[in-house]
């Protein structure tokens, strides 16, 4: 290896420097008012009582190093899904599963392609790796399978597909993620991201499952994070062919979750109770708030996930900005995504009935609006 000259300059890799680093949702309010945090589509039911207990148990052996294998938690899931527990891997969040996938199978010069209002992550996976990234257009909001078979070239190595969508909240049934597989290359990795798959429950929807068990170059991913509401202990887990699992142990840290997170998790994964009680509170007030704002007269995206997509017009003074600013003011806390390509819209997490309650009250005032809210 040669020394660096007099005058040469050390630089990152290629593609670095032109990543834009993640901005997550605001977390604060103004001083003396009450926060309600609605811009990272945490649950506003927290996590399942059994999760609290079994982190808490762990804490008296702090000095031990966690199983690095994760195996309870993969025994959980596994269990709970009627996996090979082979077949699955656990990360520090499905951001660093995601990170893996492209650390094991991108080369410089390939491309990777996700939708126009795709999770950022996916371009920061393909810069990372001096990769090319591909944006194709959406219909609709929603996941255009034509038009990614259209953008596939020699060079596509993989094709990000965040099903249902964020920010949007839409996804595309089986049937379209079936025919999207049918038209990759075999040597095409399909990435579906299940992040908000559990909060689906319309009858022509499926994570993935199915198609992993008989292909060979498909891999799901899924979170802890969003209807577990244990978001703080990063928890992400992916399910895929033995043979790519394989491949990314390889590179994975061998310590990559901590004790507390594998014993939250193992426990939140097997209380069902709890979780059909978090799929029933969301359907009952993303309804609620969609019908609500409708009524208003602001349009919203329909929705399978934990949150929905508002749209405001572009007058003067009703903009996204300006209703950000003016809900901000309250404590009302929502996403703004701009950044994904949606420069007038505010993303809205469903929250506690009183956040919800809080929100709808405050953009009809912001809309000048006499609608009555529905009970």
């Amino acid at each position: 290896m040669s020394a660096l000259k007099t005058g040469d300059e050390l630089q990152p890799k290629k593609g670095v420097l032109d990543i834009a680093a993640y901005v997550p949702g605001k977390s604060k309010a103004p001083a003396n008012v009450k926060l309600h945090k609605l811009s990272s589509n945490e649950s506003p039911l927290g996590p399942s009582p059994k999760a609290i207990d079994a982190m808490v148990s762990v804490a008296k052996n702090l000095e031990l190093y966690p199983d690095g294998s994760s195996t309870a938690l993969r025994e959980a899931i596994a269990k709970t899904h009627g996996l090979n527990i082979d077949n699955i891997l656990c990360g520090n969040g499905s951001d660093e599963i995601l990170s893996m996938i492209g650390t094991t199978y991108l080369e410089p010069d390939d491309e990777v392609i996700f939708t126009e209002h795709g999770f950022l992550v996916y371009r920061i996976v393909a810069l990372a790796n001096s990769c090319t990234p591909i944006v194709v257009k959406e219909k609709n909001f929603t996941t255009d399978v034509d038009a990614i078979l259209a953008a596939v070239t020699s060079r596509t190595r993989i094709v990000f597909l965040a099903n249902p969508n964020n920010p949007t909240g839409t996804y595309i049934p089986f049937d379209e993620v079936k025919r999207l597989h049918a038209g990759l290359p075999d040597n095409v990795i399909l990435v579906l991201d299940g992040a908000y798959a559990e909060y689906v429950r319309n009858n022509d929807y499926e994570a993935g499952i199915e198609l992993i068990s008989s292909t060979k170059n498909v891999l799901m991913t899924r979170t802890f994070s969003k209807i577990y509401g244990l978001a703080s202990l990063r928890i992400g887990w992916c399910y895929g062919p033995a043979e790519m699992i394989d491949a990314m142990n390889r590179i994975r840290g061998p310590f990559n979750l901590n004790s507390a997170a594998i014993a939250a998790g193992t426990a939140a994964m097997l209380d069902g109770v709890f979780l059909e009680e978090a799929i029933s509170f969301n359907a009952k007030w993303r309804e609620w708030v969609a019908d609500e704002i409708k009524n208003i007269g602001l349009s919203v995206t329909p929705s399978v996930g934990n949150f929905i997509l508002i749209h405001f017009p572009e007058d003067t003074g009703k903009t996204a900005v300006d209703a950000d600013n003016y809900l901000s003011a309250k404590g009302l806390i929502l996403r703004a995504v701009g950044s994904y390509g949606l420069p007038n819209a505010l993303r809205m997490s469903i929250g506690s009935e009183e956040a919800n309650h809080l929100v709808v009250d405050a953009l009809k005032d912001f809309m000048g609006s006499n609608v009555e809210s529905k009970t």
